[in-house]
Parts: structure tokens; C-alpha cells; sequence
């Protein structure tokens, strides 16, 4: 199950009952990643996201934890910072941080309104670098002792490490800029330290080569990435996840190339492969060996039993987008799994 992100949890960011039994309900997927989870107050800019940076956020965890071990299953837990998509509404009218001073095209709701446009960001010191890093690896420890399996690090969709990779947001002069080297130089340094922290095999991270959430991209993104992939085999990491919506799938791929089977000749650990799949294009690309695994997302959220309805050929039922992001338990834990077979 891919990482998607509920809005459940409150102001304070803290993961609740509910959340625990949507989460308990999936239980059945190969490996549950849950929704992206701020690392620190600075790095929460969406409404009612959780975070992983005090007591009370893994204690809510712990919650969660348990509920999906009751139900036999396994559960990372995906650990972001926004980057310059945090809006000052959030953070007592800072300025957000990122790589550069680049200001991100688009809009979120806030605390204050809906449809709020990004700020100009500050560019991270190296010492702010460091203490980012700091607070990658003490929300992957919060993670590991609130009884979580694992940690996926978000290095994706034009968030914080996403903004220091790609060179339309990274415009720095120092070590951490110019060269693909310097630009990969914050993920790997996150990647070493929650390894050291926690285990290589606890760890995950995803990546999105070829995307362009708040138009961050990469004018060199086959080398970036092919270099990004090939410094993380070092690392024997419990896998990669990458997002990469497949050609022609109306995700405005038309101008830019499909690098998934690239990155699969390079990368020589697990590989899960995510990206508007059905069943079907997933069996292929697993028997045409371009993945280890697929992770599915939106089936996951009208079809708790994704898993079972595969496997006895179940019609699936439609998600209500309305009710993505809202508060309660309606379109959330309301879903049904399908009519109730005989297991022999």
C-alpha cells in the first residue's frame, strides 16, 4: 500500500483511533506505507497531516502500530519535510526553508484560507542542513520505538530533498549544489544517518524521477536519478520505491521519458515500482521483471481488502474524492470489504 496522505490527524498532528483502524483495516496489503509524516514543526504544511516530533505524535503512532501487528501486518511509515511548500500560516509566519530562494508554483489550504500561494523560501545554512538531517533520524527513532517496521524517506514530489536533487530548485554555489554529486549530497547524508540509527534494513526511500508537482524538475533527470540510484546501492536499504506514472497514462508524461527500466538495470536492491497500476499491468511488470513489487494507492482507499479481491477477481469499488481530506470517519474507514467468501 503506497503512502497517501488522509488529513486525519488533527491540528496537532497526532495519529488517532480512527487512523489506526483505517490503517488496521489494510492490514492484508504485502506492507502498509503510511501517509507522509512530518519530521519536525517547520516541515508540516498540510492541514491536519501527522507528524513524528514529539511524545504525543508517537504515542498516536504506537497506536497504529499495534493495531496493524493485531491484524498481522507490517507497516513503515514515510518521513517528509515540504520544503518550500510550507506555508508561513503554518510555521507563526516564517519563511519556509529549502535549497534555494525559489518560490514553488501552486497553491493549499492553510489555517487561514484555502488557495494560499507559496512563499519565497530561505535557502537552508549548512548548519540547518545538519539539523535536518538530525531530524530525519530522530523521527526515524520516535518511529522505531513507537513499534513501526520501518521508515520510508520521502525524496519525492518536489518536497525538501526533492528541492535540494533537482536542479530547478537548487540554484546553490556550495557543496550541496551545482554538480549532481553536490545536489545528491543532503538525500544521501539522510540516508547514511537513519541507517546508522536504525538499520539499512528498516529504511526505505521513494523517488519521482520524471514528475512535476510545483513544476520542480531536473533538466539532467536521467543522469540525476541514475547516479541517485547507483549511490544508494551502497546502502543495501530495505528497497526503493519509485513513483513514475507510465507513458501515455494522462499524467503529462508525453515530453519526457519513462526512466523506471533504466533505473531497474542500475538499482541492485528490491525495487517497488508505483504508478496508476491495475492488477493486470502490475502482473506484467513483475513478470517482465521491471519490478519486485507494485505499490497501489487510490484502489487502497475504497478497498480495504485490495489484497483478497486480486486474488478472487472481486470488482473494486470507486473512492469518493470528495472525501479525501475531511476529518471524519465517512470515506475513510466506511468502505466495505467485499461480499464475505468460504476460506477452506
Amino acid at each position: 500500500m503506497a503512502p497517501l496522505t488522509r488529513g486525519r490527524a488533527g491540528k496537532h498532528g497526532i495519529p488517532t483511533e480512527l487512523m489506526a483502524q483505517y490503517y488496521q483495516q489494510r492490514a492484508s496489503a504485502g506492507l502498509i506505507i503510511a501517509e507522509a509524516t512530518a519530521i519536525s514543526k517547520d516541515g508540516r504544511g498540510w492541514l491536519n497531516s501527522p507528524g513524528l516530533y514529539n511524545d504525543e505524535q508517537q504515542a498516536g503512532w504506537k497506536l497504529v502500530a499495534e493495531a496493524v501487528h493485531q491484524a498481522k501486518g507490517r507497516i513503515f511509515v514515510q518521513l517528509w519535510h515540504m520544503g518550500a511548500a510550507v506555508h508561513p500560516d503554518f510555521i507563526d509566519d516564517e519563511a519556509p526553508v529549502s535549497s534555494s530562494n525559489v518560490t514553488l508554483t501552486g497553491q493549499l489550504p492553510t489555517p487561514k484560507g484555502r488557495d494560499r500561494a507559496m512563499a519565497e523560501p530561505k535557502p537552508l545554512t549548512q548548519e540547518g542542513i545538519q539539523q535536518q538531517v538530525q531530524n530525519f533520524v530522530q523521527a526515524s527513532r520516535r518511529a522505531i520505538d513507537a513499534g513501526l517496521d520501518g521508515v520510508e524517506i520521502h525524496a519525492a514530489n518536489g518536497f525538501l530533498i526533492d528541492q535540494f536533487t533537482r536542479d530547478s530548485t537548487n540554484k546553490r554555489s556550495d557543496k550541496y549544489g551545482g554538480s549532481i554529486e553536490n545536489r545528491l549530497r543532503f538525500m544521501m547524508e539522510v540516508i547514511q544517518a537513519v541507517c546508522a540509527e536504525i538499520g539499512a534494513d528498516k529504511v526505505g526511500i521513494r523517488l519521482s524521477p520524471t514528475n512535476s508537482v510545483w513544476q520542480v524538475s531536473d533538466s539532467q533527470y536521467k543522469e540525476t536519478f541514475s547516479q541517485a540510484v547507483t549511490q544508494l546501492n551502497t546502502f543495501n536499504l530495505a528497497y526503493l520505491h519509485l513513483l513514475e506514472p507510465k507513458p501515455n497514462s494522462g499524467h503529462g508524461m508525453e515530453t519526457i521519458d519513462y526512466i523506471t527500466p533504466l533505473l531497474r538495470e542500475k538499482y541492485t536492491g528490491l525495487l517497488i515500482a508505483n504508478g496508476g497500476y491495475d492488477q493486470d499491468s502490475a502482473q506484467l511488470a513483475l513478470n517482465n521483471k521491471l519490478a519486485n513489487a507494485i505499490s497501489f494507492g487510490l484502489p487502497f482507499i475504497a478497498n480495504p481488502d485490495l489484497v483478497e479481491r486480486f486474488q478472487q477477481a472481486h470488482d473494486l469499488s470507486a473512492p469518493n474524492p470528495e472525501l479525501f481530506y475531511t476529518a471524519g470517519a465517512e470515506g475513510y474507514v466506511d468502505y466495505s470489504a467485499a461480499e464475505t467468501k468460504e476460506i477452506s
